[in-house]
């Protein structure tokens, strides 16, 4: 288990970020829902291809600082002041480049109203910059409980304005007011709570102070924008704004429970772990166990979405989203690697090595570009991409896992796999009783065949975890009861 002070601010700071996640899961299916059924699958696309340039973009104006200020334990505030200050001027500087360069990318892509998507969501860089310095000092103090009561009210909010808009004829527009409303006003909550100093000549010596933590981060987060990213560009150039949409819906929804999983828990683990750089064996011991725990529940998950694609597309997004089926089919085949997967960044930063961490992504960008460029170039269709990335984040899995243990925590890299056998066996068992039953569920309605197929898999899952002794669900449900 768990030291008693660690496990304490671990659990405590997932509980508030779950709360934020859980109620966010709701909040962003009901609203993806009404918005799916208002917006075409083209508009989508659209604003698909807009949110992807604006992350490469402020990739330059993050630079990798929210994290070293997290992990620099002697920073001062005169420090804080001069990072904030340079926060300030380059998001300013990225963000006019990101309005200016609108032309050229609506000419790209050939599509005119992505001139003014772009333009509009410049307001996303500049906002995001400035909240880099408050935001790293409220997760460095841990106040996971503020982030998440913040996050899930800016979410609400924004959404329900979505929705009105759309229904009040704004349209494609509409889908931009939850990203600038969010990214405007979680600035200034976090400003209040973190005022900074704004000073016109900074002194470079802060900047240094986080330098070799910062850049090893920023080089990550560049080469892994074009990992993560590189599929909804070429589909949008190569392919069409209408099948990026239904690709991009696909994804989205096959994200919602890697992002409402583990995003609970690593933006807590960083933090919280940062005091293990020294100790590495510690390091990697509780991160074990986070990993066995999460594998029991990624795998399985991974063959509900599979065995439940039809159901979730057309129950959520409506009959106009059918061609989105088959690719959510396909990546929810990747969701069980990809939620382990999104916690290894965590580790490698409070292991505060962030050069192996870089080395490791850019394995991975390489091996994703090269999947994708064969993809595109030898059967031009979006069935294709996501049979991609399934083959390539499998395949980034075993390096960036052979990079941690083997170069990083300087251990065996079977110490890692032992932690995987047993979810990987009830995951088997989830494969072939759902797939018997899919047969038998076929001319369903979706809803009672959705409920069907949830049940047994929770079923399976308790019943395997109990009997196998894994984890003592009893235990904690009459614990539960009792208190």
């Amino acid at each position: 288990m768990l030291e008693n002070p660690i496990k304490k601010q671990l659990i405590g700071g997932v509980f508030y970020t779950a709360i934020s996640k859980y109620a966010g899961i709701i909040v962003s299916l009901v609203i993806s829902a009404i918005l799916a059924r208002l917006i075409s699958p083209e508009d989508f696309g659209v604003v698909a291809i807009a949110t992807v340039l604006i992350t490469f973009f402020s990739i330059f104006s993050d630079l990798g600082i929210g994290p070293a200020i997290v992990q620099n334990q002697n920073l001062k505030r005169e420090d804080y002041s001069n990072i904030f200050s340079f926060t300030v001027y380059i998001g300013l500087t990225i963000s006019l480049l990101f309005f200016c360069c609108s032309w050229l990318l609506g000419a790209y892509y050939k599509e005119e109203i992505l001139i003014y998507i772009c333009q509009i969501l410049s307001i996303n860089i500049f906002f995001a910059s400035i909240n880099i310095v408050p935001n790293a000092l409220l997760l460095k103090e841990k106040k996971f409980k503020f982030i998440a009561y913040r996050t899930l009210i800016f979410q609400l909010v924004g959404g329900l304005i979505s929705v009105f808009a759309a229904f009040m004829g704004a349209g494609i527009y509409a889908l931009l007011i939850n990203p600038i409303l969010t990214s405007i006003g979680i600035f200034f909550v976090n400003f209040y709570v973190k005022p900074q100093s704004l000073v016109l000549k900074i002194n470079c010596s802060s900047l240094k102070l986080i330098s070799t933590f910062s850049v090893y981060q920023f080089l990550f987060n560049f080469i892994n924008y074009f990992s993560r990213n590189l599929d909804k560009l070429v589909i949008g150039r190569y392919i069409g704004m209408s099948p990026l949409g239904y690709y991009d819906k696909s994804y989205r929804l096959m994200m919602l429970p890697l992002q409402n999983i583990t995003h609970v828990i690593t933006p807590v683990m960083h933090p919280v772990f940062a005091g293990f750089q020294n100790d590495l064996k510690q390091l990697s011991s509780h991160y074990l166990k986070i990993v066995r725990f999460l594998s029991f529940i990624s795998f399985p998950l991974s063959i509900l979405l599979f065995f439940t694609s039809k159901e979730l597309i057309l129950l959520v997004f409506g009959d106009q989203w059918i061609g989105s089926i088959p690719v959510f089919k396909i990546l929810s085949l990747s969701v069980g690697i990809q939620i382990i997967l999104s916690t290894s960044g965590s580790i490698f930063q409070a292991a505060n090595t962030t050069k192996a961490l870089f080395v490791s992504g850019l394995f991975s960008a390489i091996v994703n570009v090269l999947g994708l460029i064969i993809a595109i170039l030898a059967f031009r269709s979006i069935n294709a991409v996501a049979w991609a990335l399934v083959i390539t984040f499998t395949f980034n899995f075993f390096q960036c896992y052979w990079m941690m243990y083997c170069q990083v925590f300087k251990e065996r890299f079977v110490i890692f796999f032992k932690h995987l056998v047993s979810p990987l066996i009830v995951t088997i068992i989830m494969a072939i009783v759902l797939y018997i039953v899919s047969d038998l569920t076929e001319d369903l309605y979706l809803i009672l065949s959705l409920i069907i197929k949830s049940v047994i898999f929770v079923v399976i899952l308790a019943s395997y975890i109990q009997l196998r002794k894994e984890y003592d669900l009893l235990g904690l449900v009459k614990n539960k009861m009792k208190k």
